[in-house]
């Protein structure tokens, strides 16, 4: 079985498009989509309009939770952009999206961790700021869900995690942006270091599952232009560069 994992699209339509291209050259059985779809600088809408009839097994990632929870003029930035430009048949889809999905009895799609859809699976963000999650860290997050692959989004880093008892962690990286700073629990950045946009494919073999990162080109300057254009700045520094 191979399954190409999307995560984190965040609105970014060219990206998508391009690797959904690459994706149909690879031969997959599926493709899974772990959230944060729409919310960013770019075109949430039109995101929505291509993935919605695609019928992807889809879960919800913390904006997809957040641009539902509340008043948009409490919301930050990126959810705030996405709930202005969706309409309501759009909502409705975000809404009906599960959490977490099991899409087999060996794979398990989570936004985050199997608990949380804010909390970093494969990385830990300290005082001095975000490093890689040690095995025992990982180990301690993963519990006992009982999935040999659990694919995870959230943080935009391209990273695998293979457990003692087998279990493989996974992280596609993003789609639509490559670098990111968050202020919680400590002031940190996410980069990928370069502008492509990212997925992955897992393969079950002899020996198990196995990742393959994959790294797309698209045309990244221009969708920096739009994320200028919608006075995003901190969006078309990361487009460009992968860094922030």
């Amino acid at each position: 079985m191979r399954i190409a994992a999307l995560s984190d699209i965040h609105g970014n339509l060219a990206a998508l498009d391009c690797v959904l291209d690459d994706i149909a050259r690879q031969g997959v059985d599926v493709i899974v989509n772990l959230g944060d779809i729409l919310s960013g600088a770019l075109y949430p809408s039109e995101t929505a309009d291509r993935l919605m009839p695609l019928g992807l097994p889809t879960i919800k990632g913390n904006h997809e939770r957040q641009l539902l929870a509340g008043d948009p003029s409490r919301m930050r930035l990126s959810d705030r952009f996405a709930h202005d430009s969706l309409r309501e048949d759009q909502i409705a889809w975000i809404r009906a999206l599960p959490a977490t999905l099991r899409l087999s009895d060996e794979v398990l799609l989570v936004h985050g961790t199997p608990g949380s859809d804010l909390d970093y699976f494969l990385e830990t963000v300290t005082e001095t700021g975000c490093r890689v999650a040690t095995h025992d860290e990982v180990k301690e997050r993963a519990g006992e869900t009982r999935a040999n692959l659990i694919l995870c989004g959230h943080t935009h880093l391209q990273r695998s995690m293979k457990l003692d008892d087998g279990r493989l962690v996974a992280n596609p990286g993003s789609v639509g942006l490559p670098a990111y700073y968050d202020d919680h629990p400590f002031p940190h950045r996410m980069e990928m270091g370069s502008p492509h946009a990212r997925y992955a494919i897992a393969t079950k073999g002899a020996l198990g599952w196995e990742v393959e990162f994959r790294a797309i080109e698209y045309d990244w300057e221009q969708a920096a232009i739009v994320a200028g254009l919608n006075e995003r700045p901190d969006w078309e520094t990361a487009l460009r560069s992968g860094s922030c």
